[in-house]
């Protein structure tokens, strides 16, 4: 007997082919802070992200984010 865990759509893939799916931003209401939800695609090994928030226009950056090697989708 075969007891699939994903979807066959939703194979884990290399890490070449892995993707960001959705990517969100929501302010808290104290003005201050961000929460942010990235959604990847499924992956063979744990990927590693560097996300940043700029203000634009002129593009600074006011947050910076460093994932190592997530074990979450």
């Amino acid at each position: 007997m075969e007891i699939p865990f994903v979807e066959p759509d939703q194979a884990p893939q290399p890490r070449e082919k892995v993707r960001i799916e959705r990517l969100t931003a929501q302010p808290y209401p104290d003005g201050w802070r961000i929460k942010l939800n990235v959604d990847v695609t499924a992956f063979q090994e744990r990927p590693s992200l560097e996300l940043r928030v700029l203000r634009l226009p002129e593009e600074r950056i006011i947050a910076e984010l460093s994932i190592i090697e997530t074990m979450h989708r």
